[in-house]
């Protein structure tokens, strides 16, 4: 979702505060039948909506930080797989299973995949990030996962270097196994938010789009379409806006 729609957003939780502000300055005036229409019941609807606002916030952070950290530690995997490789073509191992291991670092390098690599890297809304970027990344910790393994069932792999040792490899794929579940769950977690978001703020029932419509009917309704208090509120603008 846009910057443009998550500003929209705030704008009409902004506008909600004014609109009550509005008609808690009429007094006793103001004094609908409908309790959902009552400043007590405006202000519970106001809190509910700022909160969904900075949790949201707050999950879009968590996905974002989750993202970077997930992109930082997969880009150090193709020049690891160079290596892995290089060191097992050295070590004395046979040719068949050099040439395995070959195979495999070319799917890491994106050989026959270079598109969806690609698409990786870049940052996307939360949908097409579920249908890419996870893809891609279950991708190469497979393929990272089977170099290993291809490694690893050769006696003569037997790297002095830490950064190069089974222990350390099995350790760094654990840590991406890791990285890339954390994006898959702080991804989950902005989606739900932003659903919990819209519920509160356009529901056709109940939400805050809906109530600020029937209060100013409501105000329309006690000091007529052409009263300086009508007038108040209807110049507050509420969009809604089309989410996911």
């Amino acid at each position: 979702m846009s910057s443009i729609s998550e500003t929209g957003h705030a704008k009409n939780v902004g506008n909600l505060a004014i609109l009550i502000s509005f008609c808690n300055g009429y007094g006793s005036v103001y004094n609908p039948s409908n309790v959902e229409l009552t400043i007590a019941k405006l202000d519970v609807l106001l809190t509910l909506a700022k909160d969904c606002l900075l949790e949201t916030k707050r999950a879009k952070a968590s996905f974002d930080n989750a993202t970077n950290a997930r992109q930082i530690a997969f880009k150090a995997l193709k020049p690891l797989g160079t290596k892995i490789v290089n060191a097992f073509a050295s070590s004395g191992a046979g040719a068949s299973g050099i040439a395995d291991a070959t195979g495999i670092n070319r799917k890491i390098q994106g050989g026959r995949a270079s598109g969806r690599t690609k698409a990786t890297n870049q940052e996307v809304t939360a949908r097409r990030t579920i249908s890419t970027s996870q893809q891609s990344y279950d991708s190469l910790i497979d393929h990272f996962t089977k170099l290993l393994e291809t490694v690893s069932q050769d006696a003569h792999y037997n790297p002095n270097e830490p950064e190069l040792k089974l222990t350390t490899l099995q350790a760094t794929l654990a840590n991406l196994m890791i990285l890339n579940t954390g994006v898959t769950d702080a991804l989950t977690n902005l989606s739900n938010r932003r659903i919990r978001r819209d519920d509160v703020l356009y529901s056709p029932i109940w939400g805050v789009i809906k109530r600020a419509s029937e209060v100013k009917k409501y105000v329309k309704s006690i000091f007529g379409a052409v009263s300086p208090q009508f007038q108040q509120l209807s110049s507050l603008k509420f969009k809604n806006i089309n989410v996911l």
